[in-house]
């Protein structure tokens, strides 16, 4: 029986005819021919700049996830995060007018977004620490018409509030898990410190992979309650999307599906017992976002900047109306 949380959603997938990636052939474009003014050269970032990076996405996650559960920004909280460092000034974020934290109807849910809202906001603060008088302040993050912008681009609709219900959040946090993992994937290779910052950065690389592990598996779970698939229709849009964005001029590698992508949406495949050809199609889950050879993915800055700023040429909108701070921008 359909619940309220999905007879909205297939509201939203009705009421949409967009075809996936409207938002503009020009900013396609210039991904395809290399002419982001923002493109860095692998061999002059230095680790500072890769955690600096990677304490931008924790600002955006450590937001999201906190407003969902208390309401508040991280500067705002009983214990306050800061997002102005160094002297640096924190920019603002953008919310939809009159505001309100999820509605939590399922505790169970609720409990996992609390740990994660906990979790991102340590990770702010852990890199806040390691980068010291490095770090970067927190730039302005759009979490309203960010949603809306990527929503058109998926073909979900022109519309999406991640902070209207349950499952509205479990597909707001879906945009960013599997972001966050392969980040960090891609980032390690680059980092030069091997005893110290590469360890930490690993670290925070599992968190991201059980956080996107917690939310793929829930999102299944949700479907298989209520006897649909429309959640899981949703992420293989949004990981179509992703795939595309990173990929503009198309990916070169295969998925654990079968398909030509960098991304995959929660869904099912069949496979062969232990893998032998002709043994007999059974049917597995894709729950771990991975390749053929189920090696997650590694995307570079650039293509983790294509996903969160909408493919822009300067790299500013969509979540980072601005930009991003640090040097890889």
């Amino acid at each position: 029986m359909a619940t309220l949380e999905t007879q909205q959603i297939d509201e939203v997938i009705v009421n949409s005819r967009r075809k996936m990636f409207t938002l503009g052939g020009a900013a396609l474009a210039a991904l395809i021919l290399g002419e982001s003014t923002k493109a860095q050269a692998q061999s002059a970032i230095t680790d500072t700049d890769i955690l600096n990076f990677a304490l931008n996405l924790e600002y955006l996650e450590a937001q999201f996830y906190n407003l969902a559960v208390y309401g508040v920004t991280i500067d705002k909280l009983a214990t306050p995060i800061p997002i102005s460092v160094n002297g640096g000034t924190g920019g603002t974020v953008t919310l939809k007018p009159a505001f309100a934290k999820v509605p939590f109807t399922n505790p169970v849910i609720a409990s996992y977004a609390m740990e994660t809202a906990t979790e991102e906001g340590k990770h702010v603060k852990f890199l806040q620490g390691a980068l010291g008088a490095e770090a970067v302040s927190m730039p302005n993050i759009d979490l309203y018409t960010s949603f809306n912008t990527l929503a058109t681009a998926a073909g979900i609709g022109a519309s999406f509030d991640p902070f209207a219900n349950d499952a509205f959040f479990l597909i707001g946090a879906y945009i960013f898990e599997d972001v966050g993992v392969s980040a960090y994937h891609g980032a390690a290779g680059l980092i030069t410190d091997k005893v110290n910052i590469l360890p930490a950065a690993v670290g925070i690389h599992a968190v991201e992979a059980y956080h996107a592990g917690l939310i793929r598996t829930t999102i299944a779970g949700l479907d298989s309650l209520n006897g649909n698939t429309t959640l899981s229709g949703l992420t293989q849009k949004i990981s179509a999307a992703r795939s595309m964005l990173a990929n503009p001029s198309g990916a070169t590698t295969t998925t654990f599906t079968g398909t030509k992508a960098d991304d995959i949406g929660v869904t099912t495949t069949t496979v062969d017992l232990n893998g032998a050809p002709g043994s007999g199609a059974f049917t597995a889950a894709t729950i771990v976002d991975c390749d053929s050879n189920a090696v997650g993915w590694s995307r570079t800055t650039n293509q983790v900047l294509a996903i969160v700023t909408g493919g822009s040429a300067n790299n500013q909108g969509v979540f980072f109306p601005a930009g991003l701070n640090g040097t890889i921008k």
